[in-house]
């Protein structure tokens, strides 16, 4: 049944139902009825060709919002009980998408600080978040934070939910957990910590330091004694450049994942590939003559684009990112994939999809369908110019090629299916000698 919904079909599915089309809606049913049954499981072992361009995307927050409709069932019910009705839901929906290559995503920052017992918000229909009134830690008490168990709670359920997504589709089992700062923003408060960025950086290195050795590191020595074979990547939205200025993010952010295991990050298994807002960083070169100083919480008049992209690169080796919200060219992350010898993936924003965001639905047509093809380009000089395993990494569970960095419910597929039409489009690589086993 799921393979009738390969690309386009599936989303053209996906946009029924979510217009409200009752006999769409009843196919909805059907189909997941008999994935949760688990009568496509054998459909999930099947990875992504080796020998072509693929896609990626972070579905949970759509799975959630379709799990709602047909069955009822609410965020914390979604995330926390039923970890084969999590995967095969999440695998399903990347089905009905039509990318390739399966990523295995949740509530990142909110399981991250729900594990270490930061008070939590549930809503009936939506991801869980923390609790902003209420930090779980100050200024007076924050290094009285002490290892979580990771045999129970939050951290038992994303185990099980790794062992059913390994049992399904024979990937390497993916770890994601928030990095030093964002655990800090989640559980400090924002607006706390960005003033002490200011007024007190020290004491925020001391904080982000004792989180790492604290939480992060022994989650992280846990996830890889339980499977052998995992990943763990690393997330720091509120620390990345476009928060708190590339300076910051260099000496703070950054810095407290490169001493973990004196920077060998467990041999680069341990990641972290979504700093966003590279492009401040060429705006610290054309404002420093500027009357009008920039805040000291950002500080961007230090780091320029390459430095930034070296430090990046220094806790992110395997491969090269470009999210929506760099807004370099895609042109500049490619010179630098050749440079180093890695391969590229390229994000597409959930603001650019997103058909609440979207004032002119033509315009938007034309402008992604242009921006897709030179991502796609991009990827495909890369991947034929570089050397790269047998397997193009489709078995690794990071996200790579042309990747959608959140699908929702509000998600305009026809835009998602316009923007895959690129990556269908094009033919297969021409293997050169020099790819390796």
């Amino acid at each position: 049944m799921i393979e009738d919904y390969s690309y386009p079909n599936g989303l053209q599915l996906l946009s029924s139902w979510q217009s409200g089309d009752v006999k769409s809606r009843e196919t909805m049913q059907g189909i997941f009825d008999a994935a949760l049954l688990g009568e496509f499981d054998e459909n999930f072992l099947t990875l992504a060709p080796s020998d072509e361009i693929h896609s990626t995307a972070s579905v949970h927050m759509l799975a959630l919002s379709i799990l709602n409709d047909l069955y009822g069932v609410q965020s914390k019910e979604y995330y926390c009980t039923d970890p084969y009705r999590y995967v095969r839901a999440n695998l399903t929906v990347g089905r009905l998408l039509g990318v390739k290559k399966l990523y295995m995503t949740w509530a990142l920052y909110a399981f991250s600080c729900e594990a270490v017992g930061q008070k939590m918000m549930y809503p009936d229909k939506f991801p869980p978040g923390s609790d902003p009134d209420e930090p779980l830690i100050n200024k007076e008490n924050c290094f009285l934070l002490s290892t979580p168990d990771f045999d129970s709670g939050i951290p038992k359920i994303v185990d099980d939910i790794l062992r059913v997504t390994e049992e399904l589709t024979g990937m390497d089992p993916l770890l994601q957990i928030s990095a030093p700062y964002s655990l800090a923003a989640d559980i400090y408060g924002q607006e706390p910590l960005l003033a002490d960025v200011v007024n007190d950086p020290e004491h925020v290195n001391k904080l982000l330091d004792h989180l790492a050795d604290e939480i992060l590191i022994p989650w992280i020595e846990h996830h890889l004694t339980v499977f052998p074979n995992g990943w763990v990547e690393l997330s720091d939205a509120s620390g990345s450049p476009f928060f708190i200025g590339p300076e910051n993010c260099k000496s703070m952010s950054i810095r407290s994942i490169q001493r973990m295991d004196n920077g060998n990050l467990w041999n680069d298994r341990v990641f972290d590939c979504n700093y966003r807002g590279d492009h401040v960083a060429n705006v610290a070169k054309k404002t420093r003559g500027s009357r009008r100083k920039p805040s000291r919480a950002s500080n961007i008049a230090k780091v320029d684009l390459e430095e930034l992209t070296d430090i990046k690169f220094s806790v992110c080796r395997k491969f090269m990112m470009r999210l929506e919200a760099d807004k370099v060219d895609v042109s500049f992350y490619k010179n630098q994939s050749l440079t180093r010898n890695i391969p590229l993936t390229t994000g597409i924003g959930s603001a650019e999809v997103d058909r609440n965001s979207i004032e002119n639905l033509d315009l938007a047509k034309t402008l992604l369908s242009t921006a897709a093809a030179s991502y796609v380009s991009a990827i495909r000089e890369v991947c034929e110019g570089i050397d790269l395993p047998k397997n193009n990494y489709v078995n690794e569970p990071w996200p790579s090629h042309l990747y959608f960095e959140d699908v929702n419910g509000e998600t305009q597929f026809e835009l998602v299916e316009l923007i895959l039409k690129e990556v269908y489009r094009q033919p297969k690589f021409k293997k050169k000698l020099s790819w390796h086993s």
